[in-house]
Parts: C-alpha cells; structure tokens; sequence
C-alpha cells in the first residue's frame, strides 16, 4: 500500500532528515528531490517508509538487529526501481542513492554494490 499520507510525515522520514541536517551542519539543499525519489520507490514497492524501515529489522533475543532477508530484498528493488526510471544512468543513481541515504540514516546499513 502506498504512504497514506506525505513522505515527510513519517516518523522515520524526520529521523532522516536530522541525520542529513547533522551530517552537513545545515538542511539538505537537495531535499525536495530526495523526497520525491522516496515517495516514487514507496510506490513502487507499494509500502510506506516506515514499515520499509520496520521490514528491514529483525528482533532477536540481543535486541534489534538488521533483517539479511529484508535488507537484500529492498536492495533488489531499489536497483529494480532505479534501472526502471527515466533519465541518464546518473540521474537514476541520484535518485537510487537519496534511497540508500534515508535507509542508512535509519540504521540499516546499504550500498550500491551490495551481494545476495
């Protein structure tokens, strides 16, 4: 199901808003277009950011730990997407990327070249 409501309302949106903010010590000049590449991936994969971040973690009897299953399958569709978008090979890796930055700002450690 697609956000039910504006990207940047979700709680995990907001967390990584203020991780781009602390990185950078200002607010992200390029947020508007790392917003809009979410809101598109969010519909792709017909979830919402938080349960894509919720489907990335697994409990365990030391506590919360990143899901190998969860964090391989939104890698996959995150090149799925990315290859799926209009544009030059750089312009799909922006929007790709500003995917990758809203998971790893949420704990969920990703990169572009990831292996199953």
């Amino acid at each position: 199901m697609p956000p039910s409501k504006p990207v940047q309302e979700f709680e995990t949106v907001r967390t990584w808003f203020q991780g781009l903010r602390q990185q950078w010590g200002e607010d992200p000049n390029d947020w508007d277009q790392r917003l809009e590449a979410l809101a598109g991936f969010c519909g792709f994969v017909e979830k919402d950011p938080d349960t894509v971040i919720k489907e990335c973690v697994r409990e365990s009897e030391a506590g919360k730990r990143i899901s190998v299953k969860g964090r391989r399958f939104y890698n996959d569709k995150i090149a799925e997407w990315q290859a799926s978008l209009p544009g030059d090979r750089s312009a799909q890796g922006r929007a790709g990327n500003a995917v990758r930055s809203f998971l790893i700002h949420n704990g969920i450690f990703i990169q572009s070249g990831l292996q199953a």
